[in-house]
């Protein structure tokens, strides 16, 4: 299938496109049509690109970790399941996949509601936005979900929709070596997938954490650049969950998915 090409490169990490991106970008979307890099509540979307999304993804919340939370994702009975990746007329679509890291986060906060109740969460890389939505149906009391694709900030806010909830603010700038933000929590899930990207989330965790105590998760199905990167060694376990079977068949046979705790030393590295 097309899609699963688009799939491939950002599992196995082989030229991606999306991790030069995140180490390239200093600021807002470079679309055919202009938007801020910033939603917040009440902020419309494009009549144009609304259609675009509701036209070409599923309502589902079948087959993950988190049955609470429907998304819009691409399934396969959406025709750019099957269509040639470069007929989609955005960039690569990763926010219209429900990743295995991102289903443990939600999952984990939807069952440990006072993780999140009352604190202020970061939820950097969101794609489809799941784990920020758990953030809130959990009782976060200031959710802001971080993407550099502004069509994934778009899906968000439909995403928010259909689970009944006001959009939460959402930035599409890429924040990683910015000032690091005072949040209580910084939940990331899945962006371990590029040896360059990894070192920078390292250290700007690190500042986060030394700066303003910030809790760091993180979610991962124990791909190998995760594993094989300096960061694992500061990482406590804190749960483990198995993968539904479809969501084992679109991540080439991963059978469970891990969140931890970033844990680093007292040093920047």
């Amino acid at each position: 299938m097309a899609f699963r090409g688009w799939k491939r490169l950002l599992l196995l990490g082989r030229q991606n496109t999306l991790g030069k991106v995140w180490r390239s970008r200093k600021g807002g979307p470079s679309l055919r049509w202009k938007r801020c890099c910033h939603w917040s509540t009440g902020k419309s979307l494009d009549p144009e690109v609304r259609a675009f999304l509701e036209e070409n993804t599923e309502v589902t919340n079948s087959g993950h970790l988190t049955p609470e939370i429907r998304l819009r994702l691409l399934t396969p009975h959406c025709r750019f399941w099957r269509e040639k990746p470069d007929l989609w007329p955005y960039g690569d679509p990763f926010w219209a996949i429900y990743w295995p890291g991102g289903q443990a986060l939600s999952r984990y906060i939807l069952d440990n509601p006072h993780v999140v109740k009352g604190r202020s969460v970061l939820d950097l890389g969101s794609g489809c936005g799941a784990t920020a939505i758990a953030a809130v149906m959990s009782g976060a009391s200031q959710v802001l979900a971080n993407d550099i694709d502004p069509i994934a900030g778009m899906a968000m806010i439909l995403n928010c929709e259909l689970n009944h909830l006001n959009p939460f603010p959402i930035t599409i700038k890429n924040i990683i070596n910015s000032e690091a933000g005072n949040w209580d929590l910084i939940v990331l899930g899945d962006m371990f997938y590029d040896e360059q990207l990894a070192d920078g989330l390292h250290h700007w965790l690190q500042k986060c954490i030394r700066i303003h105590q910030t809790e760091v998760l993180i979610g991962d199905p124990g791909r190998h650049q995760f594993l094989s990167h300096s960061i694992h060694s500061q990482l406590h376990k804190v749960i483990e969950y198995s993968l539904p079977e479809y969501t084992r068949q679109e991540n080439y046979g991963l059978k469970s998915s891990i969140v931890w705790s970033y844990q680093p030393s007292n040093s920047l590295e």
